[in-house]
């Protein structure tokens, strides 16, 4: 398991407008829900990833490359039928993600390439689906 990584290094590697999107994304999760955080290697596709876990169950990850920002949510099968119920309350970018996202046997698993802050509000959604909220 890798130390956390720095601001630094992450600049370097995202950007710094991606950088600014991960802490605004980073900073939401934190407010709403108690996560143990841990940073990895990103196998063979990505530099690092950074998930969000609780009992067991991960809420979700980032993954970092190149000029690039990903976050990865898998959404089992009750989920998904979650996603259904507020499919209106979610942009056409977000949709059309979550649409093509490969379905496996464990789950939907939903890759977003983050470039800017726009999806914020659709991934809130998204979380709220996978998890409640479990700060106050």
């Amino acid at each position: 398991m890798l130390e956390n990584i720095s601001n630094e290094e992450l600049i370097k590697l995202i950007g710094s407008d991606r950088l600014k999107v991960f802490d605004n994304i980073y900073n939401s999760i934190d407010e709403t829900y108690e996560m143990d955080k841990t940073w990895d290697n990103g196998g063979k596709k990505w530099n690092y990833e950074y998930k969000y876990r609780r009992g067991g169950k991960t809420l979700c990850t980032f993954y970092f490359k190149e000029n690039c920002l990903g976050l990865m949510i898998i959404f089992g099968k009750y989920e998904r039928l979650k996603v259904e119920n507020i499919r209106e309350q979610l942009s056409n970018e977000t949709l059309k993600t979550y649409d093509e996202a490969q379905t496996y046997h464990d789950g939907k698993w939903v890759m977003f390439e983050i470039e800017n802050i726009s999806l914020l509000e659709d991934i809130k959604k998204l979380l709220l689906v996978k998890r409640k909220p479990n700060r106050k």
